[in-house]
Order: structure tokens, then sequence, then C-alpha cells
């Protein structure tokens, strides 16, 4: 499932940024929002938003973790050979974003994933458990000029993942910490009628969790680092 996700975010983007003048030049002065790419002005041409404008996006995500830099110690027994592994997630995401001008906003999202926690030594894997992560994450985003019909934007920010549901192996414990740390995106939306878009947005999450199993005996560190890849639809309000 991750390469497949990566794999379609990155034909996407591609799409959106290096092709967006031979898209654009199949539709014509009729099509939504359409910008003329031979007239394109990157300082300050129209992004398809003003001040005040509230747009919202209902999207499907796939959550990737890149699990780097993962290791895990024994309680009086030092470092092992174990790394962390978490398990892809798919879920629903709401997020909306405000408009300061037509290029600068901010943005809030809010979705939920499961993921299922286990250990290996490049042999058999052992199960830690399972968790729920909420990872409310606000980012300020620039929207470039639309050229065409892509709208494009990026956007630095901050993640912050609190777990709950947390369920650990039978017979055992396991304890989770929240997690902060930066994030960065990428994507675009494609006007669709009247106020309706579609979008697609690619985030990456810099977050470094802890794990506690069986009461501290072992502890685990993970470079979680999601790759968050969404599809979904827009509709701008005001």
């Amino acid at each position: 499932m991750k390469s497949t996700f990566r794999t379609v975010a990155a034909a996407a983007l591609l799409a959106g940024t290096a092709f967006t003048p031979a898209l654009a030049q199949s539709y014509n002065e009729t099509a939504p929002g359409y910008v003329d790419p031979g007239h394109y002005d990157f300082l300050n041409g129209p992004t398809g938003y003003h001040a005040g404008n509230v747009l919202v996006h209902l999207s499907v995500i796939g959550v990737l973790p890149e699990d780097l830099n993962s290791h895990v110690n024994v309680f009086g027994g030092g470092s092992t050979a174990y790394k962390v592994h978490a398990s892809d997630g798919v879920s629903p995401e709401l997020d909306a974003s405000y408009f300061f001008t037509k290029n600068l906003s901010v943005q809030l999202i809010a979705a939920t994933s499961r993921h299922t926690l286990t250990i290996n030594d490049g042999g058999a894997s052992q199960t830690l458990g399972s968790a729920w992560v909420i990872p409310p994450t606000l980012t300020a985003q620039w929207h470039f000029p639309q050229i065409g019909i892509i709208r494009p934007y990026v956007g630095v920010g901050i993640t912050v993942a609190f777990f709950y549901g947390v369920s650990p192996k039978a017979g055992d414990s396991l304890g989770l910490r929240t997690a902060v740390g930066p994030a960065v995106n990428a994507g675009f939306d494609v006007p669709l009628a009247g106020n309706w878009s579609a979008n697609v947005d690619v985030k990456q999450m810099f977050l470094p969790v802890s794990a506690r199993v069986g009461h501290g005996a072992i502890r685990a560190n993970d470079g979680l680092n999601p790759l968050v890849v969404g599809f979904g639809v827009g509709y701008k309000f005001f």
C-alpha cells in the first residue's frame, strides 16, 4: 500500500506542476477558473482566492510511517538489534484553511488512524500492540498564482500527535508518549463547478515517538515520520 500511495501521489504532483501548461491547453476559457498559462504572472497573478475565504477539504488519506532511526532498549541490558515498525493506515481527513491574503492561508487538519506496532531483528516480528493517533497539524500555506487549471501551494507547520485507544498484546502493557514535530506539505487544487474543487495533498511529518513496554522494562524509540498522502474534494466559502 505504501508504494501505491507514493506512486499515485508522485504522479499527481508531477501532473500538476511539470505538465500544467500541457494540461491547460486542452481546456479553453470556458473551463472553471481557467487562467491562460501563456500570460502567467508569478508574482501578481490571481490565485483563485482572496482575503476572508474559507476553504474546506474532505479527503481520504494514506498514513505511511517511515520508521527511521528506530531502536529498542531493555532495562538493565542496553540496546538490542530490534527495530520498530508501525503499520500503514487509511482514514478520512477534514481540513479547513483561512485566507489572510490571496496567497497566504493557515490550515488545520483533523484526522485519526489506527496502527499496529511491531519489533523485529531481521527475523520473526513480535507485536507490541496497536494504537489510534490524532495528529492535528497547523500549517501556514503559500498559494501560487493559478496556472491553467491548477492552483498549487506549499506549506510549513507543526504537528502534535496524541495517542489513544492503546491496546497492548495480551498480558503486557504499552505506553506511548505524545509526539511533537515540524511538518511540510505541497499540493494543488483544481476548480470544478461553482465553489467546488478537487485536491491532491502530500504532507511529511517529522515525529519522534517513544514507547514503553512492560511498565518500562522495554523502551522503544522510533522516528515515525509519516508521509501523508491525500485525495479529496474542497468547497470555498465566502
